[in-house]
């Protein structure tokens, strides 16, 4: 069985263990003052050519997107996205618990539109009762985004500007930013860096065992920030957990690597899957995350050599399902795909 659910459904990688390992022994300090955290802020700092950012190491996706979203924002405002945006969709109201206001837009394969925000915009700005509405100040997107789509430096500089305009953040959910950066034709981090307010470096999905990377490129957090997350029961006290993986992520370049690889296994699944088997995409996905429409009579026999996740019905005959390479997706998993699945 080859499992394909999620690019979290294992531990992680073997460099990021041997680091942990390595350091177990040693003594440091604790929330977020320890020499490894400090030294992986750094490299991302220069992975970024952000010298003045400020980095904040917390556990998990949810965790830091609505910390951030609450911190960052004030009590009246709220936050603009597509409607299968994470904070809209699968983080059970997390956002909304904290008091802010999650208004969705229409998406387009899973991103958000410029055109679309400018019109939200010119609406709420013209209407005479707009202070008895959730004022908008932050706008989110993921990048790569909940369809595996990939937003272009174009795309992401007509959403800088309109933020620009507006006043309004520019949050970049980087859950997966390894595979977004490795797939990406015109985005590096360095550019990424330059065009959003607050973005975050995944860690769990990306080779660690927990952990995301928060960065401020522009050295502009909100005071007194360690509080704040702390206040959101989100400061950690070992916090050299997840300071060590980093330090192993983005050394000799391993962030990237892990990117790469991924996205290469994603490749060789798409041409079994389409291909060979005939299947066609559900979406055009040049990420990790794979989408096909499966015949229904074929998904018990897919079952039986691949782990995946149903992800809608299509029609009364297909559905849409996703396949999830990562760091962990060998060479041999997919040979032994191709062998079992198109002999």
């Amino acid at each position: 069985m080859v499992h394909l659910e999620s690019d979290y459904n294992n531990g992680a990688h073997p460099a990021v263990l041997r680091h942990l390992l390595d350091t177990n022994d040693e003594r440091s300090q604790s929330y977020g003052d320890d020499c490894y955290s400090e030294h992986a802020r750094q490299l991302i700092r220069e992975a970024c050519q952000a010298p003045d950012a400020q980095i904040y190491l917390l556990a998990g996706g949810t965790q830091t997107n609505a910390t951030i979203i609450d911190c960052v924002l004030q009590p009246y405002e709220g936050v603009l996205c597509c409607d299968t945006a994470h904070i809209n969709v699968h983080e059970a109201g997390a956002v909304e618990f904290t008091g802010h206001k999650v208004i969705a837009l229409p998406h387009h394969d899973g991103k958000l539109r410029n055109e679309d925000l400018r019109r939200w915009l010119q609406a709420y700005f013209a209407d005479e009762t707009a202070e008895h509405m959730v004022r908008p100040g932050m706008v989110y997107i993921t990048f790569p985004t909940e369809l595996g789509t990939l937003y272009t430096a174009d795309e992401l500089h007509a959403l800088h500007d309109t933020c620009r305009e507006y006043e309004l953040l520019l949050y970049v959910d980087g859950a997966r930013l390894a595979y977004g950066l490795a797939a990406s034709a015109d985005i590096d981090l360095p550019l990424l860096a330059r065009l959003s307010d607050i973005f975050y470096v995944g860690g769990t999905k990306c080779g660690a065992l927990c952990g995301e990377a928060v960065v401020f490129p522009h050295g502009d957090a909100p005071a007194h920030m360690l509080s704040r997350i702390k206040r959101h029961g989100a400061l950690l006290a070992k916090s050299r957990v997840v300071g060590v993986q980093f330090e192993a992520l983005f050394t000799d370049g391993l962030y990237f690597d892990i990117g790469r690889g991924a996205i290469a296994g994603a490749m060789r699944l798409r041409h079994l899957f389409v291909d060979r088997l005939g299947y066609k995409p559900f979406i055009d996905s040049p990420t990790n995350q794979q989408f096909y429409v499966i015949p229904n009579d074929a998904l018990e026999g897919l079952r039986r050599h691949i782990g995946f996740e149903v992800w809608c019905p299509v029609d009364e005959h297909h559905t849409a399902c996703r396949f999830v390479t990562s760091w962990a997706t060998t060479e041999e998993e997919i040979a032994e795909l191709e062998a079992k699945l198109h002999p």
